[in-house]
């Protein structure tokens, strides 16, 4: 009779160790950059698809010294004629939908200048807002530290730090899986929430630095997950990941 009883209670203690194991696995999440073609259908489309918790609007590229700030979303809207307004509606439908929509400033090249500034004085606004958070991101190169945002990101919380493990041969993929687990350890390390890894959607998105869904969802997400501020992937941009579904190839292993 005990014998009989020790398969069921030994299966039991298995079927529990599961649950306990998935129950404690951290998931993450897709976060994209939508804006930089006119092709890649609406704000609101990109939210639609249900496969990103996070759109990244882009780029606000004037700003700063004074300047009137201004959007520039390769043919969606012409900001010098007001013509952007719309977006307001848009972003109402993705925020109903759980999704946080982001503004990206910046861009491409640029200076290391002021950063920490601007970061330290955005992050106060948390203060300001009757309690509604406000969010702070950024998206420094793969090779640590970054020159331009290295000293903001070590002296300010960050909520999120999609790093950008592309166009750079010393941190990215380059068929060696071990170059990005190495690197994000090593981001791991600044004072940020959450650490994402940032992939191009398609060989076509970024000079180097592409990444196949199976490769990163074999050798890269087994590893990289297992840290404590992971929070998942970011992907370039919104107009690739359309031509090439790779959010919904990966978003389950996420």
């Amino acid at each position: 009779m005990a014998r009989q009883l020790q398969t069921p209670l030994a299966l039991f203690c298995l079927l529990l160790m599961i649950v306990m194991m998935t129950n404690g696995a951290k998931t993450g999440t897709i976060s994209v950059y939508w804006g930089r073609n006119v092709s890649e259908g609406s704000l609101a489309d990109a939210c639609a698809t249900g496969n990103y918790s996070i759109v990244n609007i882009a780029f606000l590229s004037t700003f700063g010294n004074g300047q009137h700030p201004m959007l520039n979303l390769t043919g969606h809207c012409d900001a010098t004629a007001n013509g952007c307004a719309g977006l307001s509606e848009n972003i109402t439908a993705c925020q109903s939908q759980g999704i946080k929509v982001m503004l990206s400033i910046g861009g491409d090249g640029g200076t290391a200048d002021h950063w920490e500034e601007l970061a330290k004085t955005l992050s106060g606004y948390d203060k300001l807002r009757n309690n509604k958070k406000v969010y702070l991101t950024a998206a420094p190169g793969c090779y640590f530290p970054d020159p331009y945002l290295g000293e903001a990101l070590n002296d300010v919380v960050f909520d999120y730090v999609w790093v950008k493990f592309y166009d750079d041969s010393r941190c990215e993929y380059e068929y060696n899986a071990d170059n990005i687990k190495s690197y994000f350890t090593k981001w791991t390390t600044i004072p940020a929430h959450e650490i994402f890894v940032g992939l191009p959607a398609a060989e076509e998105a970024a000079d180097s630095g592409y990444v196949g869904p199976s490769e990163v969802i074999n050798e890269e997400f087994p590893d990289i997950e297992l840290h404590e501020k992971y929070g998942g992937v970011m992907l370039w941009n919104r107009y690739y990941d359309e031509l090439t579904g790779y959010s919904a190839a990966i978003k389950p292993y996420v």
